[in-house]
């Protein structure tokens, strides 16, 4: 279900899930930028889509799709692979940049909702378990390994050379078979297992911290 039906039902709602999941979905495009930067590659610095400023970021379809089908996505943040230094290393890291940044949000705003003060204003105890919700999806949905996800990216690079450029030959067509695999519902069993999981490490690093 699209933020559309929430806006008529509920438009608090609406804005403070449609800011959670715009911002959430930008940080982690930017964190893709930002470790590429780390790894020597200044293209996306260059390009301006180092920033909070949403509109760099926004891709119209992808928006369009976060209010009519309830997900999207932003523009890709441009990484020069050629420039990153300690090439798997630095590859791998890039990849998995965007899911860690989604995580760290999901940890700071879960960590947030230990504290009684804050579990005793409705408002923002609502906002924070919206955006724990939000930021594990998206961290457990880029770590599937289909192209164009961040997963298979990871993946690509354990794979033999013969394999790895098959792979990425897919690439064209996985965009596409994502978006099959969402409508009919056949990817939800995957998500499910990957949510689990971060769920799972989300609970085992908050451990310590439960009061």
């Amino acid at each position: 279900m699209g933020l559309i039906s929430l806006l008529t039902r509920d438009p608090l709602a609406f804005v403070v899930l449609a800011v959670l999941l715009l911002y959430s979905i930008i940080a982690h495009e930017v964190a893709h930028g930002w470790v590429a930067k780390l790894f020597g590659d200044t293209l996306a610095e260059e390009e301006g889509r180092l920033t909070a400023n949403p509109m760099p970021h926004i891709d119209p379809i992808g928006l369009l799709m976060l209010f009519v089908a309830g997900f999207g996505w932003a523009r890709p943040v441009p990484i020069n692979y050629g420039y990153l230094r300690r090439t798997r290393f630095g590859l791998i890291a890039v990849s998995l940049a965007g899911v860690t940044a989604n995580f760290i949000i999901a940890f700071a705003a879960a960590l947030l909702l230990e504290f009684s003060m804050i579990r005793g204003i409705p408002p923002i105890a609502l906002a924070l378990t919206v955006a724990v919700k939000i930021n594990v999806i998206l961290a457990a949905f880029n770590l599937i390994p289909i192209p164009p996800l961040d997963g298979s990216k990871v993946l690509a690079e354990f794979l033999p050379i013969e394999a790895r450029v098959k792979f990425f030959q897919f690439e064209r067509y996985g965009f596409f078979v994502l978006i099959l695999l969402i409508f009919t519902g056949l990817l939800n069993p995957v998500i499910n297992v990957m949510q689990g999981a971060v769920y799972g490490l989300l609970g085992l690093i908050l451990s310590p911290f439960h009061f």
